[in-house]
């Protein structure tokens, strides 16, 4: 059997850019292989920039929650391919296996017929086909980039929409403005349709996401008007015009993560599932995991490296925001337990780094930088460790995530440290892979 890695490197050459926005090509290849978008299971469809896999985690926790079979799609992969595509099945869902994926592969190929089109829209229809053919009570679908063009958006009639927090990130393809992102967002509304707004960092993005939907007739559902989100006594209250909902806190660390926890709890109820008990809802939020989303790594290849009684903390955050967010839940933990925090930090070049580091200033003590191997758009450590010394950060280049814990293995504590891994998701991949902690 031809592996899906190989099949994967010849689709990178049908096309000449990895993104076109366009959904002209995957509509095409939708067709050819029976329009399988049109035979998918009720779809939930999550556009935003941060939380967007933490909101579906949540979802499909809480659903699951109550024996209902639930599809999972979403975008980039961690370790390997497979995470994108999680089957539904009675007792809990399951990655992709190969020879299923690799099938799916060949026929969406066999379809495409050598036609242009680009590696996500190719496996978006594979997913499609897959999704079409296994039976689940919902798809959970998150969108790769953008909403207007974005290959998922071919989706007619979802049971809601769910906007996440909006953020600058992708500004080559979407807008430098959060205005300009917002608007590419909102193309996932539909007529008709509940459209969750989860609460938005920036003011600006409310009154063009409101615009939009008002435009198509969708039905919005906006935090802060249609639903709330609080903090009470160490639990986690959403209240809606259906009620209140009285939740425990999640076990994903982090304020950002009450957030996303109780956008999925909205968007729930907006969907249609009103009816779930609270206890399906308590054990949803108690029970979601998403990897590489303040994820503690306490065994493995690289924990064990770690100085004596030292935390190993991994997440993917790379924009601002996720900065803003990431520096809270740290001020956080040193709040409820103080321990020098030191960052061991890879980012790519079309990122903003200095808008990410720079929400650390006072809080980290150091800053490791290191290259994220195989990713030709990486910034060198050099170049990180002078956007974070700018940033007012001490840093130290390093060759890679095992030498910067290397040398902190060699320096003496008072007290162990808390270490956090971040900057990219590509980076937060490969220290799941040399960790040995690869996603299921």
């Amino acid at each position: 059997m031809e592996p899906s890695e190989t099949i994967l490197e010849r689709f990178l050459s049908l096309h000449p850019k990895l993104i076109d926005l366009s959904l002209g090509r995957i509509e095409r290849l939708l067709l050819a292989l029976g329009e399988p978008h049109r035979k998918l299971p009720p779809v939930i469809h999550v556009a935003g920039t941060n939380g967007k896999g933490s909101t579906i985690a949540f979802m499909r926790s809480i659903l699951e929650a109550v024996g209902l079979v639930v599809h999972v799609y979403t975008s980039p992969h961690l370790v390997r391919f497979h995470e994108r595509i999680r089957l539904g099945a009675p007792g809990g869902g399951h990655l992709v296996g190969e020879a299923t994926l690799v099938d799916a592969f060949q026929r969406c190929e066999k379809a495409n017929a050598g036609a242009p089109i680009t590696l996500f829209e190719m496996t978006t229809a594979a997913a499609f086909l897959l999704f079409s053919e296994h039976p689940a009570h919902v798809l959970l679908l998150e969108v790769g980039l953008g909403g207007i063009y974005d290959a998922t958006n071919v989706i007619d009639k979802p049971l809601a929409t769910v906007i996440t927090p909006i953020s600058r990130d992708h500004a080559e393809y979407l807008g430098d403005t959060p205005e300009l992102i917002a608007s590419a967002k909102a193309r996932i509304m539909k007529r008709g349709v509940p459209a969750v707004i989860a609460p938005q960092e920036f003011p600006e993005v409310e009154p063009v996401l409101e615009r939009y939907g008002a435009r198509v007739g969708a039905r919005l559902i906006e935090a802060g008007q249609h639903f709330h989100i609080r903090e009470e006594q160490g639990r986690l209250i959403v209240e809606d015009e259906d009620g209140l909902v009285d939740l425990p806190l999640p076990r994903l660390a982090g304020r950002h993560q009450q957030i996303n926890a109780g956008t999925a709890v909205a968007a729930l109820r907006a969907a249609g599932f009103g009816r779930l008990p609270v206890a399906a809802y308590e054990a949803g939020i108690i029970g979601a995991e998403w990897p590489a989303r303040l994820q503690r790594l306490t065994r493995g290849r690289l924990a064990d490296q770690l100085p004596e009684g030292a935390e190993l903390w991994l997440d993917g955050g790379h924009n601002p925001d996720g900065g803003k967010v990431l520096a809270a839940a740290m001020a956080d933990f040193e709040e409820r337990a103080s321990r020098p925090l030191v960052m061991i930090v890879g980012m790519l070049g079309t990122k903003d780094s200095a808008g990410f580091l720079l929400p650390f200033a006072g809080l980290a003590g150091q800053v490791m930088t290191i290259p994220i191997k195989g990713n030709v758009a990486s910034r060198s450590a050099a170049e990180v460790a002078a956007l974070a010394e700018a940033a007012g950060l001490p840093a130290v280049p390093c060759a890679g995530v095992e030498e910067a814990l290397r040398l902190l293995r060699e320096r003496q504590w008072r007290v162990a440290p808390r270490v956090l891994i971040a900057g990219s998701l590509y980076l937060a991949g490969e220290v799941l892979s040399l960790n040995g902690t690869v996603p299921t």
